[in-house]
């Protein structure tokens, strides 16, 4: 026997009227705020920056100290980024129920968004002397900026119509290209002519990390402006003296109920959890592996960075558009299995030509994964649940363990060979598997029906996974 449901904790952005302009302009600009993080402090000038100075530390090895082990430079790196994902996907099923059931989706965003912003201007300080707290502070940046994408991501079904969370999707992640490229010109001007300024080059590239930080917490105002306000906890939800960390569990708790009847959002988890540990350590770790496998030159690496942004715009919309044909499943499907071609050619890569052309094919895809990857979730997850942000805290775990995987695997494996190229080739398996799982939602419909022991309020209609037919 179906009971009627309790009132949604987040029943108040129930009434946000879909594609609304403003609204939609200003949730892309969050990207165009945050994507300067990826790309300055993960993929471009702060790998370079971190490799000068454990360098300088160790010359010869590359081995420097840390809390009293010795660690190779470039592990250390990888390891640090996969404690931080590691301590969000501790935390971020909790956090975002609660704020599912407090009502409270932008108050916790802009905590995250903060305390990222705050720790890359904080990495002002790193040199030499202080490694081991810019490790920490590094740290805190990455919990920052993947602690905010989950409330953000948890906007888009809330703000956009089904037909339109492609193009919206793409449109975001076209703004974060553009935005951190401006960014990081702006960069590397004052790094290459830090003379002009009277600084010297460990300086003005410090000060792009200031910048980085000021950039992003500056530009979330748009987004912070035009989002819905926090409606707050609705007036039929249950209340109770155990207070709100007891009701967060509460809250995640029903999403997992829910998550028992959904056989496709539980397949396309598997998928995208697979095929996203190759993706995301490809690009935590190309940077480093230009610089320590093929010894390229600052410059090259920083050229190819702009690069992978350009084409990645492209990519995007080219998937999107794709999606719209042939349907989101075998779209990413395609994707995967040109991610598994890149990881053969990483294997024989050399400087030069080659690379070159390697880095656009990454760009042409790394874009079109990642936002066919939100918007297919959103697709997927009930219409119109209450529980958007703790809905979308289980893509986020997803992903952030499979960079804590994909990146310890990646690190060991080149710790243990000496070579990271052997590491790029095993992120193969990765891709097959994530392929394997994503065929596995061929022809079906992407939203599962509702079944009897779903907590639903009503039947929502199935989202197909193919394009319809034209005249």
């Amino acid at each position: 026997m179906t009971t009627a449901a309790p009132a949604a904790p987040d029943a108040g952005f129930q009434n946000i009227p879909k594609d609304d302009k403003r609204i939609t302009r200003g949730w892309t600009f969050y990207d165009w705020a945050n994507s300067v993080y990826p790309l300055v402090i993960t993929s471009s000038i702060f790998p370079i920056y971190w490799g000068s100075v454990t360098k300088e530390l160790s010359p010869e090895t590359d081995v420097v100290s840390f809390l009293g082990y010795q660690v190779p430079g470039s592990s250390l790196l990888t390891y640090a980024i996969s404690a931080a994902f590691l301590l969000i996907a501790l935390v971020s099923p909790f956090l975002t129920s609660l704020a599912d059931y407090s009502g409270r989706k932008k108050l916790f965003m802009q905590f995250f968004c903060y305390l990222g912003a705050a720790s890359c201007a904080a990495l002002y300080l790193f040199d030499k002397t202080t490694l081991v707290m810019s490790t920490f502070i590094f740290i805190a940046a990455t919990v920052g900026f993947s602690g905010s994408i989950v409330f953000y991501n948890s906007y888009l079904p809330v703000i956009s119509s089904e037909e339109k969370f492609d193009s919206l999707s793409a449109r975001g992640f076209s703004m974060g290209y553009i935005g951190s490229v401006l960014l990081l010109v702006i960069c590397l001007g004052l790094i290459m002519g830090h003379e002009t300024f009277g600084l010297e080059t460990g300086q003005a590239t410090r000060i792009g990390f200031l910048l980085t930080g000021v950039w992003w917490a500056g530009f979330a105002q748009i987004p912070f402006a035009t989002l819905p306000k926090d409606p707050g906890r609705a007036a039929g939800a249950a209340t109770s003296d155990s207070g709100w960390l007891l009701n967060g569990f509460r809250e995640l708790g029903k999403v997992v109920a829910q998550l028992k009847h959904l056989p496709n959002l539980k397949r396309f988890l598997l998928a995208y959890f697979t095929y996203n540990m190759g993706v995301q350590t490809v690009m935590y770790v190309a940077t480093i592996f230009g610089d320590k496998e093929l010894h390229l030159e600052s410059t090259a690496l920083i050229t190819t960075i702009l690069l992978l942004q350009l084409v990645g715009i492209l990519g995007a919309w080219l998937f999107a558009m794709l999606s719209e044909r042939i349907g989101n499943t075998r779209a990413l499907s395609w994707s995967v299995f040109i991610w598994m071609l890149i990881c053969v050619a990483g294997y024989y890569v050399q400087a030069g030509w080659s690379f070159y052309a390697l880095a656009a094919v990454i760009g042409l895809t790394m874009g079109a994964i990642q936002s066919l990857s939100r918007s297919t979730y959103s697709k997927i997850i009930p219409e119109n649940t209450p529980n958007t942000a703790a809905f979308f805290s289980f893509f986020d775990v997803t992903e952030k363990l499979s960079i804590v995987i994909g990146t310890a695997v990646f690190g060991v494996i080149a710790q243990l060979t000496g070579s990271m190229r052997n590491s790029i080739l095993s992120l193969i398996v990765f891709f097959v598997l994530g392929l394997v799982f994503l065929l596995t939602l061929r022809g079906k419909k992407l939203r599962d029906e509702p079944t009897a022991g779903a907590e639903a309020s009503g039947p929502p209609p199935a989202t197909p996974d193919v394009a319809l037919p034209t005249a």
